[in-house]
């Protein structure tokens, strides 16, 4: 009796995650789309800041840094895990806060 109580309730706690849509490791259809806003709005004002007149960069680097957003960006997007998600959009928004303040993000090695 008490294994059958306790794999019902089981049941119900794992449709409640599946009906929220979220995953716990894994990312879900709806936990990308609740991302997607966030996201594009982290990219184009990443990609508005490369245009500030503050950034020591000639048309040319400019233009390699855009290209170098867009990849990152791109690889960002095949990714699935809720972890890395938080982890890509969190590296971002710092990106975007160095470049506000006028600097250039590097590899931190």
């Amino acid at each position: 009796m008490y294994f059958r109580r306790k794999h019902i309730l089981f049941l119900i706690e794992l449709k409640k995650w599946w009906e929220m849509g979220k995953g716990l490791i894994w990312a879900t259809a709806e936990d990308l789309a609740r991302n997607r806003g966030q996201v594009l709005s982290l990219y184009r004002q990443i990609l508005r800041s490369l245009n500030s007149p503050g950034l020591p960069l000639n048309l040319a680097a400019r233009l390699a840094k855009k290209a170098e957003v867009r990849a990152i960006f791109m690889l960002g997007a095949e990714e699935h895990s809720l972890r890395n998600i938080e982890d890509l959009v969190d590296a971002a928004e710092y990106s975007l806060c160095l470049l506000r303040n006028g600097e250039i993000p590097k590899y931190i090695q």
